[in-house]
């Protein structure tokens, strides 16, 4: 007789699209709270709006609603919403006057695991219209190493890893690498990790930790590790945070406004230059849902 992990596992193929997704998802991460991560989120999808493309940040850490808290803006509906009580997608899509719009997962991604047929077709379904909605989706995950967070990269086949220079963020940064690489489901060659120095002194600090980082992680995990920037420290950025308004808006010409806007376009040549396969936003919740059903 079929279990519901099974059945689920089926419904997860059947409900799956066989077009190719037009949004590019970029999962951004880091090892712990503290290091920027969610302000390097809102500030990448602002510049990369200004490039000119449609930008939603879906907010994946339900356990603190920081992208909210940083927009200043609460929004009324989220994943759980579209999921269990009806809502389109439209309705739990939050509008910015930054050009960008947002996402809260809320209590969605815990309750995966508890979904119908129906609900699986229907998820499925609408993530599709997101893909089109959208030219990139930036997922802002929760920080550390929890199953929840290591379960989006898992799903993701491009991340953002954030790291300072402080010993505790390197140490964590290499730990989720540990962690990652410990899951059976983690697939080094489906899954593209590009690490990003966040409050840095200057460039060359920010290559230099970057360095460090490549060589523990191809020494001990075998885990490819890709540069993905570097964003120098500046006071523009806490006093941003207190105003609730992104540092790329409040000050676009200061350094960090600058350097985010450096890394949005190697986004962007990489993305005409890369031939590797992505997928979207449709696709990952479908590897997310499996991955949950594999325990």
């Amino acid at each position: 007789m079929m279990d519901q992990a099974e059945r689920l596992r089926r419904m997860v193929q059947e409900a799956e699209q066989e077009k190719e997704p037009e949004a590019r998802v970029i999962t951004v991460t880091s090892g712990k709270g503290g290091v920027g991560k969610t302000n390097l989120s809102l500030n990448l999808a602002i510049q990369l709006s200004k490039l000119g493309k449609r930008v939603v940040v879906f907010d994946a850490d339900f356990g603190l609603a920081n992208i909210e808290i940083m927009l200043g803006a609460r929004p009324k509906y989220n994943l759980a919403d579209l999921m269990f009580r009806g809502k389109e997608l439209k309705d739990i899509i939050c509008e910015s006057e930054m050009g960008i719009s947002f996402i809260s997962g809320g209590s969605g991604i815990q309750e995966m695991a508890t979904m119908s047929r129906e609900q699986v077709v229907y998820l499925t379904g609408k993530l599709v219209e997101l893909d089109t909605y959208a030219d990139i989706i930036i997922v802002d995950t929760g920080a550390g190493i929890s199953d929840s967070v290591l379960e989006f990269v898992m799903s993701s086949s491009e991340v953002l890893l954030v790291a300072t220079p402080e010993p505790t963020s390197i140490t964590d940064a290499y730990s989720l690498l540990k962690a990652l690489n410990k899951k059976e489901e983690f697939s080094r060659e489906e899954t593209v990790i590009k690490m990003v120095s966040n409050r840095v002194k200057n460039e060359a600090e920010g290559k230099s930790l970057y360095d460090k980082m490549k060589i523990v992680s191809d020494k001990f995990l075998g885990i490819p590790l890709e540069y993905g920037g570097c964003v120098p420290m500046d006071d523009i950025v806490p006093k941003s945070v207190i105003r609730q308004k992104p540092f790329s808006v409040l000050y676009p010409d200061a350094a960090p406004s600058r350097a985010v806007r450096q890394i949005a376009e190697r986004v962007l040549e990489i993305e005409s230059t890369d031939t590797r396969e992505r997928w979207g936003i449709s696709k990952m919740f479908s590897n997310l849902i499996r991955n949950k059903l594999k325990k």
